[in-house]
């Protein structure tokens, strides 16, 4: 029940010493804040880490061939050999649990000879060859017409989809590519989708010089046949590629007569072996956060009990007057917990809101400033301003409570006689 009275003789009390009042709720509003800001601080590493994933699906690997190490039935060690479209169904085939097999082909490079051309401008722009599900596994923002399809893969049309920067170098400005040709060393390829990449990390701009083309077009154009330079692999949801990762290599090495030893004959990354280890990295990193600033914030706790401790000694008097006049120990204790709490929770969001601007400032800093390599969006969630509540009130009763009950121990008689 709401008493003006208590909360009038609460805050003569805090307000009695406001110095040394302001000095023992600093420790409180500076150790919540660092538990904010260090939280926050995490979240962004893990946020610039992270974005070097893109938006590509983390439940995926890639591989690619490489020399074998052992030789095996006849074939020397050393030994190079290529995927094939065969090896694309076998692994749909056999593994169920694959959700998307893409096979891949190359050529360009955003830092390689001029390879594309369309009228007078010419650029140098990595060409890959994909099958239509390629886009789910790494989604990108069609800003026009479309992406390819498997009407462009079953009749080996010679359509393509270009980014962002390929529109710039090779089209002049509001001319809209749709419709129109660009030779890719020398075989012409129609326009029919542009794109932008949907992540802005640092391989943004790479992406963005990037040209797709049906897997089955770009082999009969460049004459790879059904040669595979790469795949991406997905497995479905609820079922870790890393799981799968060895019943692929034991397929691929059956069909290519590779040592079931030789593990350096296939080439691969793990993106979520990768993703979960960044992700264990980043569960230590927050349990450190909250350890460290748990600390801090405790010292500031301790502040506080002290300095209650200090008050119940200095209103000896007054208290034993309470006493003698019938007030119960509860009564005496709850103003006690109350003072405690107020001077806690007060501090606290202080403390939060001072944590909040800081935030709110990197934040507009980083917007007007450009990415920062392995740092972006620091923030925290609603669940930790709530958790940091939460550590608020308990701390504020358990810095209250040894004063409190160091209270109500005092006779009212005893208290009575101390000058």
């Amino acid at each position: 029940m709401f008493s003006k009275d208590r909360w009038d003789e609460i805050l003569e009390a805090l307000s009695a010493n406001k110095f040394r009042t302001f000095l023992t709720a600093f420790g409180v509003f500076w150790g919540i804040a660092i538990l904010v800001l260090l939280l926050a601080l995490t979240n962004g590493l893990k946020n610039g880490v992270t974005a070097d994933f893109g938006n590509f699906a983390t439940n995926s690997m890639f591989i690619w061939s490489q020399q074998t190490s052992i030789s095996y039935k006849g074939m020397p060690k050393g030994r190079t050999f290529n995927y094939k479209l065969g090896d694309v169904e076998a692994l749909k085939a056999q593994i169920p649990e694959l959700k998307y097999v893409s096979p891949r082909l190359q050529l360009g490079g955003f830092n390689g000879a001029n390879n594309v051309t369309r009228g007078t401008k010419t650029g140098a722009f990595q060409v890959n060859g994909d099958y239509p599900e390629y886009i789910k596994q790494e989604p990108m923002d069609i800003t026009n017409g479309r992406f390819i399809s498997y009407s462009d893969i079953n009749v080996n049309r010679k359509s393509c989809v270009i980014g962002t920067d390929v529109v710039k170098g090779l089209y002049d400005k509001g001319e809209n590519p749709l419709g129109t040709y660009i030779k890719i060393n020398g075989v012409n390829f129609m326009v029919v989708g542009t794109f932008k990449p949907s992540n802005s990390d640092g391989d943004q701009e790479e992406e963005a010089n990037t040209i797709f083309v049906p897997f089955t077009s770009f082999g009969q154009a460049f004459n790879s046949g059904d040669n595979v330079g790469w795949m991406a692999l997905t497995g479905v949801d609820g079922k870790s590629i890393t799981d799968i990762k060895p019943k692929i290599f034991e397929i691929l090495k059956l069909r290519h007569k590779i040592h079931p030893d030789d593990d350096r004959a296939i080439g691969n990354f793990d993106l979520s072996e990768a993703f979960g280890r960044v992700n264990g990295l980043f569960s230590i990193l927050g349990f450190v956060g909250y350890f460290v600033g748990s600390l801090v914030l405790m010292s500031g706790i301790i502040g506080i009990s002290n300095i209650m401790l200090i008050v119940v000694k200095e209103r000896t008097k007054e208290i034993g007057v309470r006493r003698a006049l019938g007030a119960t120990p509860w009564t005496i204790k709850s103003q006690i917990l109350q003072e405690s709490l107020l001077l806690t929770i007060c501090s606290g969001m202080v403390g939060i809101s001072f944590a909040a601007g800081v935030i709110w400032i990197m934040n507009y800093i980083l917007d007007n400033s450009g990415p920062v390599e392995n740092f972006a969006n620091p923030s925290v969630s609603m669940s930790v301003v709530f958790t940091a509540l939460i550590i608020l009130v308990v701390s504020g009763l358990l810095a209250g409570l040894i004063p409190a009950n160091s209270a109500t121990k005092m006779k009212p008689v005893d208290a009575l006689r101390i000058d």
